[in-house]
């Protein structure tokens, strides 16, 4: 047995923090836009800890977890307890302090964010390098919520950020040479909690499932051996989630903690002898997921688990997922019933708990069922050859050798979201509606025209986001009301619930963009979201291949792709800014052979796996299955990419096709650690266009653009991802454009009135031959925002208009 009992035999990881109504976003947003103080803010805060602990409780859950709510985020509160603050953050309270790293101040740009692992979930990059100065650990925040739950009558067990994967996430040349620093802080923060009475606290470690270095578990191993021989310590549970712990079981398993947290929906039973003398919260309930648990398949891991104690649980924290399926009542029932949030969840878990103590077993053995296929589309018959397409293009499109174009939508406007508001309501007629729409695409063509852009687009005020809205428009899917999920900061996002088979019952986007050609010479795009990105921005079913599942939905853009062509469009942008993020955390799992049964093998050696699935959706997306490609029509099809590297393997097959890499500031090696992707450029055309990030407000010069041409031009572009996300047309100060309902957002503002900036920033062509110099470095003169989930375009920013930066 083990030497220490875990409180209770079931427990959640961590549960979501902006409320069942958005409370905290609104509070953020009141206290951001001076309407509120730090005390009405606190106060908003205390009432969800309060109301998720009673919840918790209700639902029958043993183990209640305290410090998973967080006013911003939870890499960014971790920093703050270990006294990492840069010192050019540091400002006159501790409110000041927090939200100047997290969203940066008029002059004074925030700390870098970034994906969650996998995960749509973005987090604050703390700054650790060799100068880092770290304070004296601040227990306060993690000591104030277990008063706080006491005072409620109920024991919690605190939340950290780990001191391994705190660090690996870490900004910095190489963090973990400040782990012995990193240490003494989480010893300090640790015998806080003990004097306090607290009999367990959670350290998250989910970088330890991801690939590691031969010397990080070595660096685990040591961490926690330290951490394991404090004599002030609450008893230790380490969670380790979002896959399999492969080579860092073993230094867990070894080390003295006297528990393990383990993934068992994305990974396997543990086995490791030292187990029999530890707890091991076998994660049994998916955090990711919205489907309900399958009790059989649930139960047969858990017996499966040597432990000395065994807890149910989820698989990770439930901050991925919505609050509570029954407030849809919009939905179709039979779909409802198939469907668990987070309350559902936690009572799965509780349930679960319930039939694994009193010895329940499998009614039936946990094998997969057989997934259907799909039948694959018809695949297009062939195409001309390179020089023919291309002549076909150059005479049908007439564009200059570089080309200037902005990439999608234009901000929506405060009488937008409230004219889209009055619609869904039945207090707008939908005529008057579509009447206000025209009138924003005639702006858009206008502003572009001035501005002398040679292909334009229009904007995109239909769309109340780039994924929701085609999943309106495609039956397999399902949209909620109420099924927000945090993104970052105050900003959420209603992720579609893809259900069923996926078909297109008819053209989608054909009438607005033909109305936009209608008003200009000039060629217009037609502008879709990609089927990777729809697909990974859903809540997808698992009954499928994810495989199949993008591939139904490149299907359906296809052929939204040839209703385009169709009625005259000549150019069709395709984004797909989450190319790579269903690809797997371990690189073994990302490059497997295969493609899709009836179709085409990728014909680059390295396109396989989950990567080949994503690019070839990609692929069958663009094509139209017109007996002689798309090259001898004159169409182009532009496939619009989040980094550069995950794009060259594209151009193999998209050789007349634009691949647009957005240059995001965080570009590393770590987007192609091991450069494979990056031979897959030799000989390859390849696009190297959006000079940089156009969510910040800078402007390169002149010399960056030219600094970006690398060889003999084809069709070409300059313009990067844009603004619509961080920029907006309305006359309210505060109102800003949420990511998928419109409503009021925060902000510090800029006045724009630089013609300059108005344009947005551009740089960037196609070419033949090497990539061009690496982004640059140092600090930003302005506030920029985050490289954000949605893409957008120009910004259709006006005089006088306000600029927003982070949420």
């Amino acid at each position: 047995m083990t030497a220490v009992s875990f409180p209770g035999t079931s427990t959640v990881l961590g549960y979501p923090r902006i409320g069942p109504r958005r409370e905290l976003k609104r509070a953020l947003e009141s206290y951001w836009e001076g309407a509120a103080s730090a005390a009405d803010l606190r106060a908003a805060g205390a009432g969800l800890r309060e109301q998720t602990w009673r919840r918790l409780a209700g639902l029958g859950l043993a183990a209640l977890p305290s410090n998973t709510f967080s006013y911003y985020d939870q890499m960014l509160d971790t920093a703050v307890a270990l006294g990492a603050v840069p010192e050019r953050y540091r400002s006159d309270t501790p409110e000041q302090t927090y939200f100047a790293m997290a969203r940066g101040t008029a002059g004074l740009a925030p700390l870098r964010m970034t994906k969650w692992f996998d995960t749509n979930y973005h987090y604050i990059v703390p700054e650790i390098g060799p100068g880092t100065a770290f304070g004296p650990a601040d227990p306060g925040k993690p000591l104030a919520e277990v008063r706080e739950a006491r005072a409620l009558g109920y024991e919690t067990r605190p939340v950290l950020v780990g001191p391994i994967t705190f660090l690996l996430l870490s900004q910095g040349t190489a963090p973990l040479d400040r782990l012995d620093d990193v240490l003494t802080g989480y010893a300090a923060l640790l015998a806080a909690l003990a004097d306090e009475g607290v009999a367990w606290v959670q350290l998250d470690e989910p970088a330890l499932v991801a690939d590691r270095t031969p010397a990080e578990p070595a660096a685990v191993r040591a961490a926690y051996d330290r951490l394991g021989a404090l004599t002030r310590r609450p008893a230790l549970l380490v969670a380790a989630y979002f896959g399999d712990l492969g080579e860092a079981l073993p230094a867990l398993a070894e080390s003295p903690v006297e528990g393990i947290a383990v993934d068992l929906v994305r990974g396997g039973v543990p086995r490791h002898p030292a187990l029999a003398g530890k707890v091991v919260v076998a994660g049994v309930v998916s955090g990711r997921e919205v489907w309900r648990t399958d009790r059989d398949r649930a139960l047969a891991p858990l017996h499966a688990v040597q432990a000395g104690q065994v807890v149910v649980g989820t698989a990770g924290s439930l901050l991925h997922v919505p609050y509570d399926v029954d407030a849809e009542t919009g939905l179709d029932p039979a779909l409802r019933d198939r469907l668990a949030f987070a309350e559902q969840k936690v009572s799965e878990v509780v349930e679960l708990a319930a039939l694994f103590g009193s010895g329940a077993r499998p009614q039936r053995a946990a094998v997969p069922s057989r997934p259907r296929e799909s039948a694959p589309a018809a695949e297009p018959e062939g195409r001309s050859p390179y020089p023919v397409r291309a002549a076909a293009q150059a005479g049908r499109l007439s564009l200059p050798v570089l080309p200037v174009t902005t990439i999608g939508s234009f901000p929506q406007t405060g009488e937008l979201r409230a004219a889209r508001a009055q619609v869904a309501a039945g207090t707008l007629a939908e005529a008057d509606y579509e009447a206000l729409v025209r009138a924003e695409i005639e702006h858009a063509i206008g502003v572009q025209e001035r501005l002398g852009l040679d292909v334009l687009v229009h904007g995109e005020p239909e769309r109340n986001d780039m994924v929701q809205y085609f999943a309106e428009h495609l039956d397999g899917f399902a949209v909620t009301r109420h099924g927000w999920v945090q993104s970052y900061g105050s900003r959420c996002t209603r992720p579609p619930i893809l259900h069923g088979d996926v078909s297109r019952p008819e053209p989608i986007t054909v009438r607005w963009a033909t109305y936009a050609q209608s008003l200009t010479a000039k060629p217009v795009k037609g502008m879709l979201t990609g089927p990777v990105t729809i697909t990974a921005w859903s809540f997808r079913r698992d009954d499928l291949p994810l495989r199949e599942v993008m591939y139904q939905v490149a299907d359906a853009i296809r052929a939204e792709v040839a209703d385009l062509e169709a009625a005259g469009i000549g150019i069709v942008q395709v984004d797909e800014p989450a190319l790579r993020e269903l690809l797997p955390l371990r690189r073994a799992e990302q490059f497997g052979r295969g493609t899709r049964e009836g179709h085409r093998p990728h014909p680059h050696p390295v396109v396989g796996g989950q990567l080949g699935g994503g690019l070839h959706a990609v692929l069958l997306a663009g094509e139209h299955g017109h007996p002689h490609g798309d090259g001898e029509r004159g169409r182009l099809v532009h496939v619009c990419c989040p980094q550069q590297r995950a794009a060259i393997v594209l151009t193999d097959d998209l050789a007349d096709r634009g691949v647009q890499a957005r240059r995001a500031r965080r570009l590393r090696r770590d987007a192609d650690p091991s450069g494979v992707l990056l031979g897959a450029l030799q000989a390859q055309v390849f696009e190297f266009v959006g000079e940089d990030d156009v969510g910040g407000p800078g402007v390169p010069a002149p010399g960056d653009v030219g600094a970006y041409v690398v060889g003999p031009l084809g069709h070409g572009e300059r313009a990067g991802a844009g603004l619509a996300e961080e920029s907006d047309r309305t006359e309210q100060h505060g109102d800003r454009r949420d990511h998928q309902d419109g409503a009021h957002q925060d902000e510090e503002h800029r006045t724009v009135t630089d013609p300059a900036v108005q344009r947005g920033p551009l740089g960037g062509c196609f070419g033949r031959g090497r990539l061009g110099p690496p982004p640059r470095r140092g600090p930003r003169p302005h506030p920029r925002p985050p490289h954000t989930t949605a893409l957008g375009g120009l910004g259709g920013v006006r005089p006088g208009r306000t600029w927003r930066t982070r949420q």
